[in-house]
């Protein structure tokens, strides 16, 4: 778990970049954001829901999907397709169009990496079948060290 300093420094600065990008971090989508750089883990739209609910009685779902659209448009967020499951983005200046998830089976720890050279490759084999890709996903299921040293 991040320590709450750490998550109020990374909500400040998730305020700067949306304010550079023309957007605005409103006390709901920031209360959304501290929910998912809390967490433990990956979170879904529905625990975060369930957690939301305790600040905002009134939260449902369409307020906190809204809030979630929002987060990654900015890059604040990515979501886990594999786990339908959203995650702080470790470095929300960063290119968005590359990212690399190590997703563990058996504990369910997600690690973002982003290495240029997997992209790059996926960007070549694109270009010789003639596609023009704008964003690459990649989520490697698997065992994390942890895991694997134990069994």
């Amino acid at each position: 778990m991040r320590k709450q300093g750490t998550a109020e420094r990374q909500l400040d600065q998730a305020g700067e970049i949306c304010a550079r990008q023309g957007a605005q971090l409103t006390e709901l989508r920031r209360e959304v954001l501290s929910l998912i750089l809390k967490a433990e883990g990956p979170s879904t739209a529905y625990q975060l829901l369930d957690r939301l609910k305790d600040i905002r009685k009134g939260a449902v779902p369409p307020t906190i999907y809204r809030a979630l659209d929002f987060l990654m448009e900015q890059g604040l967020v990515h979501k886990v397709e594999r786990l339908n499951a959203y995650i702080p983005c470790i470095d929300a200046e960063h290119r968005h169009h590359a990212a690399q998830f190590l997703i563990c089976k058996k504990c369910g720890t997600v690690a973002e990496i982003e290495d240029r050279s997997v992209s790059r490759a996926l960007d070549r084999a694109a270009e010789k079948q003639g596609f023009q890709p704008d964003s690459a996903v990649v989520e490697l299921a698997g065992l994390c060290a942890v895991c694997a040293a134990s069994t």
